[in-house]
C-alpha cells in the first residue's frame, strides 16, 4: 500500500469551467500579425494558454461568489463597504483605509497627493504603472535593488530586497532633500518575482526615520511574500502568513494595494494610510476622481468578494500548493533546457530569453521574441520585460540603453490552470530550444511615449537582417 500521494493535489476542486481555444498555425500567424505582433492586442478567444498577466485573472471561489450575493449597492455607507474595511484593518492595522478600482487608481491618487514636482521616489523596482505615475506626479523613479538580483541564476533566498547601503548613501547624501518617498514592492515583480525580507522591510522603516521620508508598500502581492518569507526567514518560520503580513504594513507608514492579485478578485484595490492629514487629501482626491470614500468604483459585490478573498490568500494550505505549482512549472522549463530566474517565487517566473537567444543583440528584442514565438508556435500569450519593456529608446525607436536582461515573464493565474496545461507550455517551449535560431528578431513600426509595451507595434526582420 503506498503511504500517501507524491505531491499533495490543490486545496480545492474545480466547480465551473470554460472551454479554451486552440487556433491553427496560420490562424495564430495571422491574429499576430493583425495584433502588429504585440501580445497585448491580441484577442482573448485567440490565445489558448493566457499568461500575460496574473492581474484579476484568478478564479474566485464558492464562497466569494456567495458572498458577492449579499453585495450591498447604497452609493454610500454600504454594508459591504463595511465588511471590507474591517477586513482590511484587521489585517493591516491601518486606521485610515481608502478603496479604489485598482492599484494604478491608488498610485496616481498617492502620488498626486505624496509626491512635489522635483522629488525623487526610491523603490527597489518601480513596475510599469508605477514608474509611470510617479513620473505624472512630476517626480523622478529611481530603483535601488539589491546587488544579490543581478546573478539570476544564484539561490539567494530575498533577491527583492532594496539596497539599503544605496538608499542610506541617497538620504544622507546631497539630494536626501529630494527624497518624498521610498516605496517598498512586495514581492518584487520587476526583478522576477523575488520576495523581500522582514529584515530589509525592518532596516528601511529604520532609515526612513531617521530622515523623516514616508515609507510605503507596493503590496500587491503581500500574501506570496509572506510565504515566501516564512519558507526562506529562519526567524518567521513559526509564524502563520498572515501574521507575517500584518508584520509588514506595520512597519510602514501605508501601503497602496492592487487587490486583483492577492485579492483573489477580478477588480479592485485599496490605499492604507496613519496620517490624517494625508489621509483628508487622498480622501479629497478619491471623491472627485474614483467615487465616494465608502465604494472607490468598486460595486458593494467586488467588496464583498474582496473581504472573502482576503481572508483565503492567506490560507497556508492555498499559498503552498501555488508555491509548489510555479516551482514545477519551473523545473520542467529547466529541464527543457531553458533558465529561469532563480530560485522561483510564485506569481511568476521569468525565462532568460538573451541567454536562450544569443544570435540576437538587444536592439532586436529577444525577450519579445520568444514570447511571439511561444504564441506562433502554441497560442500561449506572454508578457516581456527586457530592452522592449526597459529600454531607452531615442526618438526614432532606436535602442539607446539595453535592458540588463532580457526576461520573458510567464504569469501564473490564481486557481485557473492545471499542471496538465503547464506540462503543455513546457513541450511548446522545449521544442523552441531545440532550434533557438529559427527564432527571428524585430523592430519598432510605432510606440507611445509612456508605457509602450502596452500599445507598441511591431514587424519581424527578415532571415539575416539586422535592425
Amino acid at each position: 500500500m503506498p503511504t500517501g500521494p507524491a505531491k499533495l493535489p490543490p486545496p480545492y476542486r474545480i466547480k465551473v469551467v470554460e472551454p479554451i481555444p486552440f487556433l491553427s498555425a496560420e490562424e495564430r500567424r495571422l491574429a499576430l500579425t493583425e495584433a502588429g505582433y504585440n501580445p497585448f492586442n491580441l484577442r482573448a478567444d485567440q490565445v489558448t494558454i493566457d499568461l500575460l498577466s496574473d492581474s484579476g485573472t484568478g478564479a474566485t471561489s464558492a464562497a466569494q461568489e456567495a458572498a458577492a450575493a449579499l453585495g450591498d449597492e447604497s452609493y454610500a455607507g454600504a454594508r459591504s463597504w463595511f465588511r471590507f474595511r474591517d477586513e482590511v484593518r484587521d489585517l493591516t492595522g491601518y486606521p485610515h483605509i481608502l478603496p479604489v478600482h485598482q492599484g494604478r487608481a491608488g498610485e496616481r491618487i498617492l502620488f498626486g497627493s505624496l509626491l512635489k514636482p522635483g522629488q525623487i521616489c526610491i523603490s527597489n523596482t518601480h513596475f510599469d504603472t508605477t514608474h509611470a505615475n510617479v513620473e505624472l506626479a512630476g517626480a523622478e523613479p529611481r530603483d535601488l535593488p539589491c546587488p544579490e538580483a543581478a546573478d539570476l541564476d544564484s539561490d539567494e533566498p530575498f533577491k527583492g530586497n532594496i539596497d539599503l547601503d544605496a538608499l542610506e548613501r541617497v538620504l544622507t547624501g546631497p539630494e536626501g532633500h529630494r527624497v518624498g518617498l521610498v516605496l517598498v514592492t512586495i514581492t518584487n515583480n520587476g526583478l522576477g518575482a523575488q520576495p523581500v525580507s522582514m529584515a530589509n522591510l525592518e532596516a528601511v522603516r529604520e532609515l526612513c526615520r531617521r530622515h523623516a521620508v514616508p515609507f510605503f508598500l507596493d503590496a500587491a502581492r503581500f500574501a506570496e511574500n509572506a510565504w515566501l518569507v516564512r519558507e526562506r526567514e529562519p526567524a518567521y518560520s513559526d509564524w502563520t502568513p498572515r501574521q507575517i503580513a500584518t508584520r509588514a504594513f506595520q512597519l510602514a507608514d501605508g501601503c497602496v494595494v492592487s487587490l486583483k492579485k492577492d485579492g483573489l478578485t477580478a477588480i479592485g484595490g485599496l490605499i492604507g494610510l496613519r496620517d490624517d492629514d494625508l489621509y483628508a487629501v487622498c480622501e479629497a482626491n478619491l471623491i472627485a476622481t474614483e467615487g465616494f470614500s465608502t465604494y472607490g468604483g468598486l460595486a458593494g459585490h467586488d467588496l464583498e468578494r474582496l473581504a472573502q478573498g482576503l481572508q483565503e490568500v492567506v490560507d497556508p494550505a492555498y499559498l503552498r500548493s501555488r508555491a509548489a505549482s510555479t516551482a514545477r512549472l519551473t523545473q520542467m522549463i529547466n529541464d527543457a533546457g531553458v533558465d529561469t530566474v532563480q530560485p522561483p517565487g510564485i506569481h511568476a517566473l521569468y525565462l532568460n530569453a538573451g541567454r536562450l537567444l544569443p544570435h540576437l543583440a538587444p536592439h532586436e528584442f529577444p525577450g519579445h521574441s520568444l514570447g511571439c514565438q511561444l504564441y506562433l508556435d502554441g497560442g500561449i500569450r506572454c508578457a516581456e520585460l527586457g530592452s522592449l519593456y526597459l529600454g531607452g529608446m531615442d526618438d526614432e525607436h532606436q535602442l539607446v540603453t539595453p535592458a540588463p536582461f532580457e526576461l520573458v515573464r510567464l504569469a501564473i493565474p490564481r486557481r485557473v490552470y492545471t499542471d496538465t496545461h503547464f506540462e503543455y507550455v513546457a513541450s511548446v517551449l522545449a521544442d523552441i530550444a531545440k532550434a533557438p535560431e529559427r527564432v527571428r528578431g524585430y523592430r519598432i513600426v510605432s510606440s507611445p511615449r509612456l508605457l509602450r509595451h502596452f500599445k507598441v507595434r511591431l514587424e519581424p526582420l527578415a532571415p539575416g537582417v539586422v535592425a
